[in-house]
């Protein structure tokens, strides 16, 4: 299927969904029709039994620059409330994607800076081109990081090295693998087949009791673990993926 979308384009093949933010005029920088764009395609994804994998990138050379403030009017830019801004675009779609059970890769392609570079935090993984820049740039403007960053940058970096990005360092896409801020440096393509062929009920049982995991105590997480075995332990999946396994064993 293709949604008939202008800002943000999508289309699905061998399983995978393709998300492509499709503003390059402003380095896909994020305004309000792109935001509920963006939010229809991800809807559209997570509820096609057909897609097995989610890839979220940008068109031309860049993956997002973050949010449009140049597409306020000047007197929005002088009156608005940062917060409900938030309330109303970014967090809605962040808490959504990490809902998302399937598995969600952000594939940065060039530069990803703010916002843009919280959204692709928010993925399950990342891959960079190799000539990618990313930031988080709030502070030099004299704003926080917002959209899901300080939630999920100090849980893939470290909180002191996530106190460090926030000064609005750019990285090379080789410095962000180094310090675990990116899964992989080149093409998105073999890490999306290999997740396609992934048991999707089991990988969304074990995404959700990784997220939950920092949250909750050791014994609550055990719980889950037994909640969800059970669940896997009886699906088709398990019991598909074990017949293989035994019927290799025995040859």
């Amino acid at each position: 299927m293709t949604l008939k979308q202008e800002t943000v384009l999508y289309e699905m093949n061998d399983n995978v969904a393709t998300i492509t933010l499709n503003r390059p005029q402003v380095k896909n920088a994020l305004n309000f029709a792109m935001h509920d764009e963006l939010f229809a395609a991800f809807n559209e994804a997570n509820h096609d039994n057909n897609v097995k994998v989610i890839i979220l990138r940008g068109s031309g050379d860049a993956f997002s620059a973050g949010a449009d403030l140049k597409s306020f009017s000047l007197e929005d830019r002088e009156n608005i409330d940062y917060g409900h801004y938030l309330r109303e675009t970014y967090n809605r779609l962040i808490l959504f994607i990490s809902d998302i059970p399937k598995p969600i890769i952000a594939y940065l392609n060039g530069t990803a800076v703010g916002a843009g570079l919280s959204i692709a935090l928010a993925c399950d993984f990342r891959v960079a081109s190799y000539d990618a820049r990313v930031a988080l740039s709030f502070l030099k403007i004299g704003l926080v990081p917002d959209a899901g960053a300080s939630y999920f940058l100090p849980r893939l970096v470290g909180l002191g090295k996530a106190m460090e990005l926030a000064l609005g360092e750019s990285l090379t896409a080789e410095e962000a693998y180094r310090i675990n801020l990116i899964n992989k440096i080149g093409s998105p393509d073999e890490l999306a087949a290999s997740l396609a062929n992934t048991p999707a009920e089991a990988y969304g049982w074990m995404k959700q009791n990784m997220k939950e995991g920092f949250e909750k105590s050791l014994a609550e997480v055990l719980e889950m673990e037994v909640t969800a075995q059970s669940k896997a332990g009886s699906s088709e999946e398990h019991l598909a993926a074990l017949q293989q396994f035994l019927g290799r064993s025995t040859h």
